[in-house]
């Protein structure tokens, strides 16, 4: 009965992880850019999704910086669609939040490009590429 239970569990954290996304329902969706400030207002239990263009095969990757005000905004999770892991493939990295209590947060995006498993620019043109998308956000 446990390997049965665990050969379960296996499964269904596999499926979570395909190609497909985790999360069905986006709800709102704001686009950001690196080196712009997008204000977002939603209600307390909305759900919404700050998203950003990103290219993994060319050095380009998406991170949330630190999570938001926990009162104001909750992390749910970070999906991907397109790119197909193709090079020069770009995709779409939605980062998912739902809002709670009545306040304002700030929430950075931050693409290190080419850093790899460093969180800092190594290299000029590194420091030159990367950049954060800042998002204001207020649940009304």
């Amino acid at each position: 009965m446990r390997g049965t239970a665990v050969a379960a569990l296996f499964v269904l954290l596999a499926a979570g992880c395909g190609a497909g996304s985790a999360v069905s329902d986006f709800g709102k969706v704001v686009k950001g850019s690196k080196g712009a400030t997008v204000r977002v207002e939603v209600n307390p239990g909305q759900r919404f999704s700050l998203v950003v263009t990103d290219n993994p095969s060319v050095g380009d990757n998406w991170e949330l910086a630190e999570l938001p005000d926990p009162k104001v905004a909750s992390f749910i999770s970070e999906e991907h669609e397109g790119g197909d892991d193709v090079p020069g493939a770009g995709r779409t990295a939605y980062f998912v939040f739902n809002g709670k209590q009545p306040g304002t947060t700030e929430i950075r995006l931050y693409d290190c490009w080419r850093c790899g498993q460093a969180k800092t620019p190594s290299t000029e043109e590194s420091r030159a590429q990367s950049g954060e998308a800042i998002f204001a956000v207020t649940v009304r």
